[in-house]
């Protein structure tokens, strides 16, 4: 454990070298602008707030006193910010950007955008959705409290989406079950079948994305004219907890029952805890569980249904 961790500090040490090029925060400016990386962020906060204190900032970002009020001083001098006494307590002043500050900030906020497509350009569609997940990952482990739970949308699968949600699924169960290549393998063959006999009518995916990043999925695929079947469903590890998973089982479930199927069915594995639940708690009766040996673990398999006729 004690190796494992020095590794780990390691590979994160040297992440932020790296990243700390990548972004070009070592020079004297940001983006070639006339602002450090600090004082960027200050700018930044006074455009997105009204009127904060230096004590919110001094608090909100992690500053040294004397350290933001030279900031903010040689922001004064330039113009671009001005303060205002708080009415209920003459000893507080709210800062806000003058139309200076507004102009500055407005030029920077562009810099950086053209900056962050600059680099975003020069990836494909699937590193593009592979790098914005590890940001989201990364943000969700490290923050030191919680935000507000973010949406999200369902939409339709997208050209890419198949080959990623194998890639997703075959890397996650691997890492959470210890699955190995031929679960991967399974899903890739359930998809292009999918995609290659895909009936519209009869049958549906759903794609959930949060923040342009693809956190789940779920399909109902058609097994008789009478019966669908629930298949793939998972969520991303940093988009749990927002009620993703319940939200796929219930639109899958919706789309059946509106469809005219008598019955939905699904297979799964009885370690698959989570995902179980989530199917105790639509309706679903486990009618059948039989051990097996795949995906290079020793499993137990179960069949679930929902009487669609029956459901409420």
């Amino acid at each position: 454990m004690a190796g494992q961790l020095a590794a780990d500090i390691a590979q994160l040490r040297r992440f932020n070298r790296f990243y700390t090029v990548e972004a070009g925060l070592l020079g004297n400016a940001l983006l070639a602008s006339p602002f450090s990386l600090t004082e960027a962020r200050v700018l930044y906060e006074l455009a997105h707030r009204d009127g904060p204190t230096a004590s919110d900032l001094k608090r909100d970002l992690g500053l040294d006193a004397g350290y933001l009020s030279r900031i903010l001083k040689r922001f004064e001098t330039r113009g671009l910010v001005e303060r205002h006494s708080a009415a209920d307590d003459l000893r507080k002043a709210h800062i806000r950007l003058t139309a200076d500050g507004r102009n500055a900030y407005a030029q920077l906020d562009r810099d950086s955008s053209e900056d962050a497509r600059g680099k975003l350009a020069g990836l494909s569609a699937r590193d593009r959705s592979a790098l914005m997940s590890a940001l989201g990952t990364i943000e969700h482990v490290l923050a030191r409290e919680q935000p507000a739970k973010p949406g999200y949308v369902l939409r339709a699968p997208r050209i890419g989406d198949y080959g990623w949600i194998a890639h997703r699924q075959g890397v996650l169960y691997a890492e959470e079950y210890g699955f190995d290549a031929s679960f991967e393998a399974l899903v890739s063959e359930i998809l292009a079948e999918f995609a290659k006999t895909f009936d519209p009518q009869w049958e549906r995916g759903w794609i959930a994305e949060r923040n342009g990043v693809v956190v789940g999925s779920v399909f109902a695929m058609r097994k008789s004219k009478r019966v669908a079947k629930l298949r793939l469903l998972y969520v991303e590890p940093s988009a749990r907890g927002l009620g993703i998973g319940r939200r796929l089982v219930a639109e899958c479930v919706a789309f059946a029952k509106a469809k005219g199927y008598a019955k939905l069915t699904l297979w799964t594995q009885a370690n698959l805890l989570a995902a179980r639940r989530l199917y105790e708690e639509a309706g679903f009766t486990l009618v059948d569980s039989e051990e097996h040996r795949s995906f290079g673990k020793d499993l137990v398999g179960e069949t679930w249904e929902l009487d669609l006729k029956q459901a409420s």
